[in-house]
């Protein structure tokens, strides 16, 4: 059997470390929302017993130090089934190492197929939980939409859908680690909070102005990426409604309501940015191609 996977990105609409917890790992408020950049994830019964990879992306790991085998191993483990053998395709079409959860995504997608393949018949809640295992944004993206994130990423709660809108995602030609991304905040921590309640009273009424002036990424107190503050501007000089960094960056993301903006926003950019896309939300995080 194969299941094929659209297993699609994420930007953050706001995103607020809140601590660093007693484990090492930190509590966050992050409202998120899926975009329609999409890898595609194919999974294929192939009788080895063994979990295998592909992927044409240079720099892609393929082996179990890729998120996608950590995956199966999970699904294996909690569900108690025994592996017949699975090959594991990664087309890949989100940037790596952008603040996009590229790698989470791809995770999801390893789940949702192998859900259908053997069977399981788990509620997303589940999968989710088998998720939040070898990734905190693994959940998110199982489920996708526009959800509310806290915890380590691994509690979520729904949120009005975003309205439709033209988003550009910019990602300069550079990577930022996001284990190194958090160290900074413990060294520096943040000198500003972003206004939480304020965001979630603009998500509930789905007033995308509000929305758009509520956006912020603390992870642009302390983290450097070069060329972002020339991508703001090209957002700004296009009319975007708001741009902020997603995730522990370096992609930029800016939100119009008018294509011709956005797309005059995509020929300027050009110029500072090495992946840029023009997109649309979409509410899922995973969708089994048929």
């Amino acid at each position: 059997m194969q299941v094929k996977v659209k297993a699609y990105a994420k930007i953050n609409l706001m995103l607020d470390i809140v601590n660093r917890r007693n484990d090492g790992y930190h509590d966050l408020f992050m409202i998120m929302q899926s975009v329609g950049v999409y890898d595609t994830v194919t999974v294929t019964e192939d009788k080895s017993k063994t979990i295998s990879i592909s992927c044409a992306e240079e720099g892609i790991p393929l082996d179990n130090r890729n998120i996608a085998w950590k995956a199966a191993e999970a699904f294996f483990a909690a569900t108690k089934r025994k592996n017949r053998g699975i090959h594991i395709d990664i087309v890949k079409r989100i940037p790596h190492a952008a603040g996009l959860a590229g790698g989470s995504a791809d995770g999801a997608a390893v789940i949702v197929a192998l859900n259908k393949i053997y069977k399981t018949n788990l509620s997303d809640e589940k999968l989710c939980d088998i998720g939040v295992k070898i990734g905190a944004d693994v959940p998110f993206c199982i489920t996708g939409g526009t959800l509310l994130a806290q915890g380590i990423g691994e509690v979520l709660h729904k949120v009005k859908p975003l309205r439709r809108c033209y988003i550009v995602l910019a990602k300069p030609d550079f990577g930022v680690n996001t284990g190194h991304a958090f160290k900074q905040f413990d060294c520096f921590g943040k000198n500003h909070t972003p206004d939480k309640l304020g965001m979630l009273c603009a998500m509930q009424s789905r007033d995308l102005d509000a929305i758009c002036a509520k956006m912020e990424n603390v992870f642009e107190q302390f983290i450097e990426v070069p060329n972002r503050i020339d991508i703001k501007e090209v957002f700004k000089e296009n009319n975007a409604k708001g741009f902020c960094m997603s995730g522990s960056g370096p992609t930029v993301f800016g939100i119009f309501t008018d294509k011709e903006s956005a797309e005059n926003a995509v020929r300027e950019l050009k110029a500072f940015a090495k992946d840029i896309m023009l997109c649309l939300p979409v509410s899922k995080g995973c969708k089994i191609i048929e």
